[in-house]
């Protein structure tokens, strides 16, 4: 299928494996490059040689493109920029809005920039700033997230923009691919449903805690790093939100110092980039510093298997989905059944 997303990032099919921290590594988006779909790299908690040598992984693997997705509020943005314009990858996304001068160097590099936002006036304004596409991800979707469905957000954006839009929140079939086109995207991304397969690299027990919910076990919290965050609800999701604010701060502290050093950042480094944040979103010191708690309690889970000291985000698709495809069964999948929903809809469509 040739779609405005295909046609600009030169993939076989409009399918996008989003980057997840520690989920998104050389394997699973090796596994998407090779179906056909746009992998990502999660690149927010790699360190920057980390992701040299998680680019080089991959392109060793394959020839065919891929992405990378980077923190654009990182003090070392220009950093990791420069590696993916070095190591000749061919998309860069942001979950943030990056500045216009990093879109232009990119851009001016060759690399095909795709933020991700969750609201139409983010859309205008990355778009006006030069991005090539836009991802728009609805309320639906894991991970921090926003208040607004897809099926409202999605189609103000296609009509604001003059960009490729790529559909996120809520997908995980060829039925929500066509749906996604009617509303005028160019294609759909996904986290869940490609952490939810065979490639996927996270532990065996938090795939089965991600089988095993319904639609119901899907919650939003602001309790691990004080914004609106889609996960599993779990008994230690319920403490931390039960827990006093002492507690939280504490931890949030604990967090942080392993953060450091697990990433190698300096406390000024951590500093400077929660005071950008502080700048950026007007948040306060305890916010910031509640911020350490998502990239260690994520870890907990999606890579240690400790899903009862850690925190799984979650799409709401979570609750529907009931296998572990690989990554190449699942967009054959969803490419046969968009081609058999379309061919379906053709039937009714009367003739001229």
């Amino acid at each position: 299928m040739r779609t405005a997303l295909t046609e600009l990032v030169g993939v076989r099919h409009p399918v996008v494996q989003t980057g997840m921290g520690w989920v998104a590594g050389p394997r699973l988006v090796t596994a998407v490059a090779a179906a056909g779909g746009l992998g990502i790299l999660g690149a927010a908690t790699m360190t920057p040689e980390r992701l040299r040598a998680a680019v080089r992984e991959v392109r060793s693997r394959t020839d065919r493109p891929f992405g990378v997705n980077l923190r654009a509020d990182a003090g070392d943005a220009a950093e990791r920029a420069a590696i993916l314009i070095a190591e000749g990858v061919r998309v860069a996304s942001f979950a943030l809005a990056p500045s216009r001068e990093l879109i232009a160097r990119l851009k001016d590099a060759g690399v095909v920039v795709i933020p991700s936002v969750g609201a139409r006036r983010h859309a205008e304004k990355v778009a006006a700033w030069g991005a090539d596409a836009v991802i728009v991800q609805g309320g639906e979707g894991g991970g921090h997230t926003g208040e607004v469905a897809t099926s409202v957000l999605l189609p103000q954006v296609v009509d604001a923009v003059g960009v490729p839009v790529v559909a996120a929140g809520g997908f995980h079939d060829g039925r929500g691919l066509v749906a996604a086109l009617a509303y005028g995207a160019a294609g759909i991304a996904m986290g869940t449903r490609f952490l939810l397969t065979s490639d996927s690299t996270v532990p065996a027990p938090v795939k089965a805690a991600y089988l095993a919910a319904s639609v119901k076990d899907v919650t939003v919290t602001d309790r691990v790093d004080g914004l609106p965050h889609r996960m599993l609800r779990t008994p230690f999701v319920t403490a931390l939100e039960r827990a006093g604010r002492t507690a939280t701060l504490v931890r949030a502290l604990r967090h942080a110092a392993a953060f450091r050093a697990l990433s190698g950042l300096t406390w000024g480094r951590m500093l400077r980039d929660g005071r950008a944040l502080r700048h950026g979103g007007e948040l306060g010191w305890g916010r910031v510093l509640l911020a350490a708690n998502t990239p260690m309690l994520l870890k907990a889970a999606m890579v240690d298997g400790r899903t009862d000291l850690g925190v799984m985000a979650a799409g709401q698709v979570a609750g529907v989905i009931e296998d572990l495809p690989s990554c190449a069964a699942l967009i054959e999948r969803i490419m046969a059944e968009t081609e058999g929903v379309l061919r379906g809809l053709g039937r009714h469509v009367p003739e001229a």
